[in-house]
């Protein structure tokens, strides 16, 4: 049987690093950086080509992140935003919400002209060739949608009201499942704190990514990061129900070996699941699109995290409480101990 709760500060102490240096990142401007479903705005994808001209000469794209910034800031728009999309010489283009831009998740369909066929000729004119007919070569622009401030700021609210309903569930159903042992609502409290580590872990790297390579979040980021907490919670559940069975068949067993033995028994599965579905989500970050991009990244650090969480994090919290650790350590640092009774006189 495996030492896991001899050990718990050193787990501990590196989840609370983890913790600090993604608050950190998180603490630098700018924090998060918002796709288009929450902040209004309107995005599009260009994929520039090869011409066959009509002499029989190919004309290759000339045309680079930098150059299409420049670019777009020539045509009066200051606030673009360009970023790879994963294929070479295709980019997503981001501006302020544009005039006859269609909604969002609107099928297409009949467009007045808008501001975006003004940019599509001016890029024609820039990057690509016009045909005899008055067509554009060498230039496709692949999607393009807008959402409304409105819309932007229903959505960040219902996406923030999610997160937070989730871990209010995930506390009343925990203490209630576990309600037969004293004490309950701890396990509730230590599977909450698991996953907002998972989820504070998350946010960080997504910072970090955000300032590095312009990265964003948007729908798919809060739907990969609820699946994520499920992921971890139900990883957690299996400890802990594993530690419930401990405790009830044997009430005189003490608190941290229930907690190793439940630990040594479940780490095989946990590992070999976690295992799995990490091979599975690096197989389609690897063969997917840009656009299930940032899900599956989501994904692949959640669960690692997730893992990590429900061996090394939230059965360690419980036998923390159990022990009283926190109150011994302040009184270390204090140099206080508890209040013995006065001798009585001679």
């Amino acid at each position: 049987m495996l030492d896991f709760a001899g050990k718990r500060w050193w787990y501990l102490s590196t989840a609370i690093i983890l913790f600090v240096i993604a608050a950190g990142i998180l603490a630098i401007p700018p924090r998060l950086r918002p796709g288009i479903e929450f902040t209004a705005g309107s995005t599009f994808t260009m994929e520039f080509q090869a011409v066959t001209l009509p002499d029989g000469t190919i004309k290759q794209p000339d045309v680079s992140q930098e150059k299409l910034l420049n670019f777009m800031k020539d045509l009066g728009h200051e606030e673009v935003r360009v970023q790879g999309a994963g294929s070479e010489n295709t980019y997503l283009i981001r501006t302020r919400e544009l005039a006859g831009a269609p909604p969002i998740g609107v099928a297409a369909g009949p467009l007045a002209p808008g501001e975006i066929d003004t940019i599509d000729e001016a890029l024609c004119a820039k990057f690509g060739v016009l045909s005899a007919d008055g067509g554009c070569q060498g230039l496709v622009r692949k999607d393009f949608s807008t959402v409304s401030g409105t819309v932007s700021t229903e959505i960040a609210r219902n996406a923030t009201f999610a997160v937070i309903a989730a871990a209010i569930a995930i506390l009343i159903y925990i203490s209630i499942a576990f309600r037969r042992l004293p004490k309950a609502y701890r396990y509730g409290t230590a599977a909450v704190i698991a996953v907002l580590h998972d989820a504070f872990i998350v946010l960080g790297v997504f910072s970090l990514l955000g300032k590095w390579r312009g990265t964003e979040i948007d729908t798919a980021f809060i739907t990969a990061l609820l699946t994520v907490i499920g992921f971890s919670v139900h990883d957690t559940i299996v400890v802990f129900d594993r530690i419930r069975e401990k405790l009830v068949h044997d009430a005189y067993i003490p608190f941290e070996e229930a907690v190793n033995a439940s630990l040594t028994e479940t780490l095989s599965r946990s590992l070999n699941t976690s295992l799995v579905v990490v091979l599975t989500v690096v197989a389609m970050l690897l063969i997917g699109g840009p656009t299930i991009r940032s899900f599956l990244l989501v994904l692949l650090i959640g669960i690692v995290s997730g893992t990590y969480s429900s061996i090394a994090i939230a059965a360690q919290i419980l036998v923390a409480w159990e022990n009283n650790d926190i109150g011994k350590f302040w009184r270390r640092i204090t140099g206080k101990s508890r209040t013995e009774p006065a001798p009585e006189p001679a």
